[in-house]
């Protein structure tokens, strides 16, 4: 009876909350997005990768983690999520960690963001991070470029349903 398949737990059908990111129509390059599924075949996060034209590879992954996502949890010392994804994807195997993070106030619109910048001993990656009102943490990680207070500007909500598997 193949009729009566269940949906793999392990497809998450897309996140249930708005995801902070840039605009696709505001990147010259190529996105891609890819969400984190839980046991219970929920969402635990999404994360969007930026490339650039002419396969020079990611430039930029911004994540977006729910309260209770496993990816949330770190150790002493080790990297956030989405710098692991962005130092896989350019095939950089070298052992990176957290150095430091220091909390810095960044106006968004109307809202006062305190954004932790993290410190990697891989030099070339920046890492910036913060909580949005509804618990969800947005954690932005770079390859070879600073993160200014001017991309936190371009950051708005993209509707969950623009995630949404078909």
């Amino acid at each position: 009876m193949s009729f009566l398949r269940r949906r793999s737990a392990a497809t998450p059908t897309g996140p249930d909350f708005d995801v902070l990111a840039m605009d696709p129509g505001d990147w010259p390059g190529d996105l891609g997005a890819g969400l984190l599924p839980g046991p219970d075949g929920r969402c635990q996060g999404i994360y969007l990768r930026y490339d650039l034209f002419g396969g020079r590879g990611p430039a930029m992954l911004i994540g977006n983690l729910p309260p209770g996502s496993p990816a949330r949890e770190l150790e002493e010392g080790q990297v956030p999520f989405e710098v692991a994804q962005l130092l896989a994807a350019l095939g950089n195997d070298e052992p990176a960690e957290v150095t430091e993070s220091e909390d810095t106030p960044v106006m968004h619109g109307d809202s006062l963001l305190i954004v932790r910048r993290i410190k990697i001993s891989e030099s070339r990656v920046a890492c910036a991070q913060f909580d949005r009102s509804d618990g969800v943490q947005v954690t932005i990680a770079t390859w070879d470029r600073p993160i200014t207070d001017d991309l936190y500007q371009l950051l708005k909500p993209l509707p969950a349903e623009m995630f949404q598997a078909s």
